[in-house]
């Protein structure tokens, strides 16, 4: 299936059943970068969403047991800094109170598993929780693991994740016989993990080689409007869909270089755009309440994009997309 054809099945998906249990459809950006970068939208009056006591429309993630909100919170930018605990717990208590269900977070992000883990004491039940091992061993995983319940405060994570696999001997490593999969397994089965899963911001040949070849419950993976430019997840896409795997949406705004006032210049397309792909959500990192309930706001009231208005944000991307999409060639 090209991703023309795709594109567009995926539309006229999204018009007969609408948002709700539709899958159409960041991990998130480093915690050192400024939190300026984040999201650099022009700048606009924020308006508290028109339905706040409502939740915010959810997709079911995949073939999992998981109802998540299409807006995620991203555990970097201000959830990240170790410096900045109160505003931080300011945003995820806010996030929760406006019916944002599933947070991302990772060992490396700066402290975001600590300032997440002060508002999961909590709150734990409210949220669908995924974090990330980097380590491709089972033993290394497993130490991992413990470490990241410990800072999270709870003793069981919903989603665990196979953290940046760039690469076939990242693959080969994990599917190991002491692979860093056998940790996934071991805890799954044990319950202290409901869902496994694996994220990628490049080399998209390498997913699509693990979803075909093992049964993951969900991925992670960056996408926004330059992706079909580069080096695209399309077609990983397509076998998630077609094996109902979950799809999580990360690099929404690519750190702020998607906007551009001769390109994509507000929030409303950026994540209006990767919404109206076949994704379950997007995870978006914050620096800000006011970012926060724009978001939410734009969630609400998001309706999905026309074939006509997706070629038109790929084709302003198109004039930058190396720009947007740096980190495919860096990392």
């Amino acid at each position: 299936m090209n991703r023309r054809k795709f594109i567009q099945i995926a539309l006229m998906v999204a018009a007969a059943l609408g948002l709700s249990g539709c899958r159409l459809t960041n991990e998130n950006p480093p915690s050192y970068l400024d939190e300026k970068q984040s999201q650099k939208t022009p700048v606009q009056e924020t308006k508290k969403p028109e339905k706040e006591e409502g939740l915010i429309p959810r997709r079911k993630l995949g073939r999992t047991e998981f109802n998540i909100s299409v807006l995620g919170l991203g555990g970097a930018f201000t959830v990240a800094h170790a410096d900045q605990k109160d505003k931080a717990s300011a945003i995820i208590n806010r996030a929760l109170d406006l019916g944002v269900n599933y947070i991302d977070t990772a060992p490396t992000y700066g402290n975001s598993e600590d300032n997440i883990g002060e508002v999961m004491q909590f709150r734990r039940k409210e949220a669908y929780l995924a974090s990330k091992t980097l380590d491709r061993s089972r033993d290394g995983t497993m130490k991992l693991f413990e470490q990241s319940l410990k800072r999270l405060k709870t003793d069981y994570l919903d989603i665990y994740q196979l953290h940046g696999v760039h690469s076939h001997e990242d693959l080969n490593k994990i599917f190991k016989p002491r692979g860093a999969i056998k940790a996934l397994e071991e805890l799954k089965a044990g319950g202290a993990v409901k869902s496994i899963g694996i994220t990628s911001h490049k080399n998209s040949s390498v997913i699509k080689k693990a979803l075909e070849e093992y049964d993951f419950d969900c991925i992670l993976v960056a996408l926004n409007a330059g992706d079909v430019h580069d080096d695209s997840f399309q077609d990983v896409l397509n076998v998630a869909l077609k094996k109902d795997i979950g799809v999580i949406a990360m690099k929404v705004a690519a750190y702020g270089r998607i906007f551009r006032k001769e390109g994509i210049s507000t929030m409303e397309q950026a994540l209006g755009y990767v919404l109206s792909c076949p994704v379950d959500t997007a995870i978006v990192g914050i620096s800000s309440i006011k970012e926060l309930e724009e978001n939410v706001r734009i969630a609400h009231g998001f309706k999905p994009f026309s074939k006509t208005q997706m070629d038109k944000l790929e084709t302003l991307a198109g004039e930058y997309y190396k720009d947007i999409n740096f980190f495919k060639h860096q990392w």
